[in-house]
């Protein structure tokens, strides 16, 4: 079983969920992905997910919790998809287990399926942590409430032809201060080995990985998550480029060597 949160790891509030799972299921195996996404951050965790799920053997159950609206009428959900299983809030966390097709979708309505007493500021503990126990030990997913077909699903930033060029956007700052973006490796590729990359008024070369970049220098790669991904060699794009999610990013088959002028971009 996999945890991603936005808890960070200075409270207790991973630790009480990790007790609560090994308490109703103690044979299960934890794996931490992840407990520093940006607070609140919905777009952020489905990245994240979107990421690492595919590396996890087939069985695994992955708890994942933001929750910037713990408490309201928000459902909780467990989802089946493909090899593996999901649970966590109904606000878009899931969008790319949801664009895959094949999933099914309960909401976590069983209060005998929870703990005895549910805090409305702690659904992570109370409601999430004791579900994904209960599928860990077998609990079909039916027995948890009913079918939901609706699941609310984040916008992703489209990917659109601006003439010859392809067009999107940054979804995703790392740690590094690396631009992860919505342009997938396919539409790159597509545009040929010369093909440039335009963002905050900069034209950068498309490169293999970032050691073929001079030390401080900008360019673009396709990045471990098979997106492409706008780098300084041993910096920050964020800083260098003053760019941050939202900010507009195209590829052109011109080299950027040759070229003179961008084409233009827009938001999505």
């Amino acid at each position: 079983m996999t945890l991603t949160t936005d808890f960070g790891l200075r409270d207790p509030y991973v630790a009480e969920m990790k007790g609560v799972i090994l308490r109703l299921a103690p044979e299960t195996r934890l794996v931490d992905i992840t407990h520093d996404v940006d607070s609140h951050d919905v777009v952020g965790a489905a990245l994240v997910l979107e990421a690492a799920v595919p590396f996890f053997p087939a069985g695994s159950i992955h708890l994942v919790v933001i929750d910037p609206g713990v408490g309201t009428a928000r459902r909780g959900l467990a989802v089946s998809a493909g090899d593996a299983t999901f649970v966590g809030p109904d606000n878009g966390l899931l969008t790319p287990i949801f664009s895959r097709g094949g999933w099914r979708a309960v909401e976590l309505a069983a209060a005998e399926l929870r703990l005895p007493h549910v805090s409305r500021t702690f659904h992570g503990r109370d409601v999430f942590a004791p579900a994904a126990a209960h599928l860990a030990r077998g609990v079909p997913l039916e027995r948890f409430g009913p079918v939901v077909d609706d699941p609310v699903r984040v916008a992703w930033p489209e990917v659109h032809a601006v003439g010859s060029a392809v067009a999107g956007a940054v979804l995703h700052v790392d740690r590094f201060g690396n631009l992860i973006t919505s342009i997938a490796a396919a539409a790159v590729e597509g545009l040929g080995s010369e093909a440039s990359i335009h963002i905050a008024g900069r034209r950068l070369p498309l490169v293999g990985t970032y050691a073929d970049l001079p030390r401080g220098a900008a360019g673009a790669l396709i990045g471990s998550s098979n997106r492409l991904e706008v780098a300084v060699r041993e910096g920050s794009a964020a800083a260098v480029l003053k760019a941050r999610r939202g900010t507009p990013v195209a590829v052109s088959p011109t080299s950027w060597k040759s070229a003179r002028k961008a084409p233009r971009t827009r938001k999505s």
